[in-house]
């Protein structure tokens, strides 16, 4: 029998779920398409669409239906009671933060990402400086809206990381760094693997060519993706059956292929979500943390396996023959799982890349706790560079502008990308012990055939 107010419940929310994805167009649109000069007229309109999703989703007719709806009469992991009990969490967060706060920091994180690029360029902190202590302050605004919770870094990683707590996270990390700092220094002494013939001249539409025969390989379709050109990788999904994928592809190497492959790992995870479930908050993925899994488990444990390689290195090695036709696939192999410490997050192998991110989750806390001035960013960041990696940071552009994250206002997003990679090794050991021979599955369905499957299983 159907319940009027769960259906007008579902109404309301696919109205504030509509005004969300024309936010996400915006940024997409802002990151992809936009010249410059729109930057002043593009964060108006990130204002204006973030303040009245937030004014619509905290009515007082939405809470009321909420009062009045119980997650209980349905079972618990039915459609209905999940959109009670997840709507009945945001709207509770939500509702003690005064719109026009959501649509000052929307407003203000487009204008700090219009002057990242720019800034990025140009290896220019100052440029960029005002821009996030505004960010910062919003932030610190954002959380007094909120009773005290144990850590000031709750608030933020809550967005992000639903209920999870930050000694949780910190628990975490420090058993990481336990094991990996003596590691990265054991495999340092090891020797050096040859990895030079990464680095060459790699035409870019020819990496981006042998890029979208991998994605096709593996589900991509012109009718519900596409592929652009940024300065910083993402994925968003504006819409059920439209996720755009975006990379920053480099004539000096061809790192933009796992980048690529991360996207689309982001891509498949919100292609596989019942479409039953679109325009309402059960539409999208569970935390960032399972997103970050996905992305994660694409690009290193699909996108670096021996398996993977043996699929697509010959055809890889026939587009650049004259860098890598005297390369043998061993080798190949090794080099683009070689473990060394590097300046950039994004191109930093398994081993060393939870050190990047442990170096942002402590360095976001000691900012939003007011322990560090975002002035002191640049210097508390090659700090921890050379502690953690001991690696020399030679400019900002390869040291604390490299990632857009706090550009965009996104403090507390970065702890999900470790998370990501810890869930990512579990869900791959369940995998190989119900499938059994990973490899031998994964060479035949180098076809596309295993995420047509996942996507029919999950309509």
């Amino acid at each position: 029998m159907k319940d009027p107010k769960l259906d007008r419940l579902r109404e309301l929310v696919g109205e504030v779920d509509d005004l969300r994805k024309a936010a996400t167009l915006l940024f997409w649109d802002q990151r992809v398409m936009m010249p410059p000069g729109g930057a002043q007229a593009r964060a108006e309109a990130s204002a204006t669409v973030g303040r009245l999703a937030h004014q619509k989703f905290v009515s007082p007719e939405l809470g009321k239906l909420l009062d009045e709806l119980d997650e209980g009469d349905y079972d618990y992991d039915s459609f209905e009671a999940s959109l009670i009990r997840v709507t009945k969490r945001d709207y509770e967060k939500a509702v003690r933060v005064p719109p026009e706060l959501t649509g000052e920091m929307r407003r203000s994180s487009a204008l700090a990402l219009s002057a990242w690029g720019p800034a990025k360029q140009s290896s220019d902190f100052q440029a960029l400086l005002p821009h996030l202590e505004r960010n910062l302050e919003l932030r610190h605004r954002y959380v007094e809206c909120f009773p005290p919770p144990d850590e000031t870094y709750d608030v933020l990683l809550d967005d992000y990381e639903p209920l999870m707590k930050t000694a949780e996270v910190r628990e975490v990390f420090d058993e990481l760094k336990r094991e990996l700092l003596p590691l990265i220094e054991e495999i340092g002494e090891a020797g050096e693997v040859d990895s030079s013939f990464l680095q060459g001249d790699f035409d870019v539409s020819a990496q981006r060519d042998f890029s979208m025969k991998i994605l096709r390989a593996f589900g991509y379709t012109d009718d519900e993706w596409r592929l652009d050109q940024t300065a910083h990788p993402f994925m968003t999904s504006p819409g059920g059956g439209d996720i755009r994928l975006t990379t920053n592809f480099r004539p000096n190497d061809i790192s933009s292929i796992f980048g690529s492959v991360h996207e689309f790992g982001h891509g498949v995870y919100e292609w596989g979500v019942d479409p039953s479930l679109q325009r309402t908050p059960l539409g999208s993925g569970v935390s960032l943390a399972l997103h970050e899994s996905q992305s994660r488990s694409w690009e290193n444990l699909v996108g670096r396996s021996r398996a993977f390689w043996r699929h697509f290195y010959p055809e890889l090695q026939q587009t650049f023959a004259a860098q890598l036709g005297s390369v043998d696939e061993e080798a190949f192999y090794r080099a683009v799982n070689k473990v060394h410490p590097s300046l950039i997050r994004i191109d930093a192998d398994e081993v060393t890349y939870n050190m990047h991110i442990i170096l942002r989750f402590e360095l976001e806390q000691d900012l939003i706790d007011n322990r560090l001035e975002p002035k002191d960013l640049p210097g508390a960041w090659s700090a921890r560079m050379d502690e953690y990696l001991g690696v020399d940071v030679p400019d900002d552009a390869r040291g604390v502008l490299q990632d857009m994250h706090w550009a965009g206002g996104s403090i507390g997003y970065f702890p999900t990308y470790s998370l990501g990679n810890v869930i990512s090794v579990q869900i791959w050991e369940r995998l190989k012990e119900d499938v059994g021979d990973v490899d031998e599955q994964m060479e035949r369905t180098c076809s596309g055939a295993s995420s047509r499957r996942r996507r029919r299983s999950s309509a």
